[in-house]
């Protein structure tokens, strides 16, 4: 045995021991190796260069819907559903999570696929797998030719001084960890489905995550993949402010695209990584794969694509700061723009990315600000014209899902008009409230303060000065905040 393959055997052993697939196995060892080697996955600045323009998908010809439509008939739907959204105190799949009009996420996706009249496949997790499907089963209108689900693997922690399997016996869970959504590629082969799906005659695959509602099929950009004959397409949408830490498009000194990373930027790139003049557009992580090209391309390396690697440093205890230090080795599905030749990537527009992370971002999606097409699309309301609105909630009292269904029992307020809400401290909100423009809730007074029903609020800091003292009596009556 090989010195690198006797400091991989008590991965190999323990994968095997969990039931893992061989072929996964290989793949964790070929990182493994990368990691060993020094491979850091880095892109400095200076080895790829800034895109500068791109096809638009508010400007296709209006021939390519007609396309797509055609081609809905060989096109599979493909969520991410593997979260069970700890971040926001959720136990379950996050994708169980009521999002708009008393429907989850899972709801509306498979009734948008009942509408589009595509397949839908759930990439899950072990932890999301069973309730998952036990939702989209109840819905008779999706076309079960294909299995509703397959499962993404898990991979062993590395020890950052020893390069052995991470332990932790406190909870051997935590010695484990998800290979990043690159696993997609690599899952589709060990599930079986990617061959399944080709001998059922299926071309293309639109992939996106289940937390964004934004990213429903569209004709026009299947047509415009099938048109071109594209082995890959990325959605790409214009960087703001808010998206100066979300992976980038380049392009490398030959021409061809790639993604990379924050945790692919030098630390001293950091600055030209945030200018958003600079690099342009930012991954939505809708993806267009054509499923022949992908079988062809793996089986020709051997099942692996050799998606670039990122390298997370983290606490084997990710909620304790003195723990193990600890690798997690990762790949992005994105980061594949890099392997097919010919791949490319179009600017879609905003409202294609909606992502639900926070409890800033559910509470705005569950607003008027969006709304629920009868075709199950989740928008942005007219008047937004195309500007979702920037929510930023105190984390230290609407972080957790249940807090912030305590603290606005009557619902979000509209924000149909509103550019940005920030709310610093405890409030309770009454129903009705509506927020225009730029406003802030302040509350530094220790206790609970009650926004009053019908409220209004337009470019201010509320409650005033005016109005500050009559709202925070000695004792108010309200519950002090949870802290």
């Amino acid at each position: 045995m090989t010195q690198d393959a006797a400091q991989f055997a008590p991965f190999a052993q323990r994968m095997a021991d969990e039931g893992l697939p061989a072929i996964f196995i290989a793949h964790f060892a070929h990182y493994y190796e990368k990691l060993r080697r020094g491979d850091d996955g880095l892109f400095a600045e200076r080895d790829i260069r800034p895109v500068r323009s791109l096809d638009n998908a508010e400007r296709l010809a209006p021939r390519l819907t007609a396309v797509g439509q055609e081609a809905i008939r060989r096109t599979v739907i493909i969520k991410l559903n593997g979260g069970l959204g700890t971040s926001m105190g959720l136990t379950g799949p996050k994708s169980l999570l009521v999002v708009k009009e008393g429907l989850t996420f899972l709801d509306i996706i498979a009734r948008q696929a009942v509408e589009i009249g595509a397949p839908l496949l759930l990439m899950n997790s072990f932890a999301t797998d069973a309730a998952s499907v036990a939702v989209v089963e109840q819905y008779p209108g999706l076309r079960h030719d294909l299995p509703l689900s397959f499962c993404q693997h898990k991979q062993p922690k590395i020890d950052a001084a020893t390069f052995a399997p991470a332990t932790w016996p406190d909870d051997r869970e935590l010695e484990w960890c998800p290979p990043g959504h690159g696993d997609l590629y690599t899952a589709l082969v060990t599930s079986g489905m990617l061959d399944r799906l080709l001998r059922a005659g299926y071309e293309y695959a639109f992939v996106s995550n289940a937390d964004n509602l934004g990213a429903v099929l569209d004709p026009a950009i299947l047509g415009y993949m099938a048109d071109k004959q594209l082995p890959f397409l990325m959605e790409v949408a214009d960087r703001t402010t808010a998206d100066r830490k979300g992976g980038h498009l380049a392009r490398r000194p030959d021409g061809g695209l790639l993604l990379r990373e924050i945790a692919q930027c030098p630390a001293d790139d950091l600055l030209a990584f945030q200018d958003i003049e600079r690099h342009r557009y930012f991954n939505t992580n809708n993806l267009w794969l054509h499923l022949p090209t992908l079988r062809a391309t793996l089986a020709a390396n051997n099942n692996e694509l050799d998606l670039p690697m990122i390298r997370n440093r983290k606490t084997v205890d990710p909620r304790d700061p003195d723990s193990t230090p600890v690798y997690q080795l990762e790949t992005a599905m994105g980061s594949a723009l890099a392997v097919f030749k010919g791949a490319e990537a179009i600017r879609v527009p905003r409202a294609r990315f909606a992502p639900v992370k926070k409890t800033d971002d559910l509470l705005a999606v569950r607003s008027d600000a969006y709304q629920l097409t009868r075709d199950f699309r989740v928008v942005l309301a007219r008047e937004r014209r195309g500007r979702p609105p920037a929510v930023e909630l105190d984390s230290s009292f609407y972080r957790l899902v249940d807090d912030l269904d305590c603290r606005f029992p009557a619902g979000p307020p509209s924000l149909r008009e509103c550019d940005r809400l920030r709310v610093e401290g405890a409030f309770e909100f009454g129903p009705g409230v509506v927020v225009r423009g730029d406003v802030t809730f302040r509350n530094t007074s220790g206790r609970c303060v009650a926004v009053p029903r019908g409220l209004t609020v337009t470019d201010a800091v509320w409650p005033g000065e005016e109005t500050a003292s009559s709202l925070l009596p000695e004792d108010d009556g309200l519950k002090a905040p949870a802290l």
